[in-house]
């Protein structure tokens, strides 16, 4: 089970509370998690990546284990410990300016 944890305004969009628990069919990728929360929620498509090309949109940013994995590409494997539930992935509004 991969725990996911979304901005507060992502979560107010889709009605969720707390953190999302996600069962992975395929192998745990970034894509593949991303590709699950999607089909879970589907008001949250487009909110993290473009529909067409399914590249990450600007000022969102991913993160794992204490890693940013948003340049990552969506094949990348997640780390062991998020795979196994003991490490959340985030998923992090970025903030611009100074």
């Amino acid at each position: 089970m991969i725990r996911v944890m979304l901005p507060h305004h992502l979560r107010t969009l889709a009605r969720l509370d707390g953190v999302v628990e996600l069962q992975v069919e395929r192998s745990p990728t970034l894509g593949a998690v991303l590709d699950a929360l999607e089909a879970r929620y589907p008001v949250l498509r487009g909110t993290m990546r473009d529909h067409v090309t399914l590249r990450r949109r600007p000022f969102v940013r991913f993160f794992a284990c204490e890693q940013d994995l948003s340049h990552e590409p969506p094949e990348a494997a997640l780390p062991e410990a998020v795979v196994l539930g003991e490490e959340p992935f985030l998923v992090i509004g970025a903030i611009a300016g100074g």
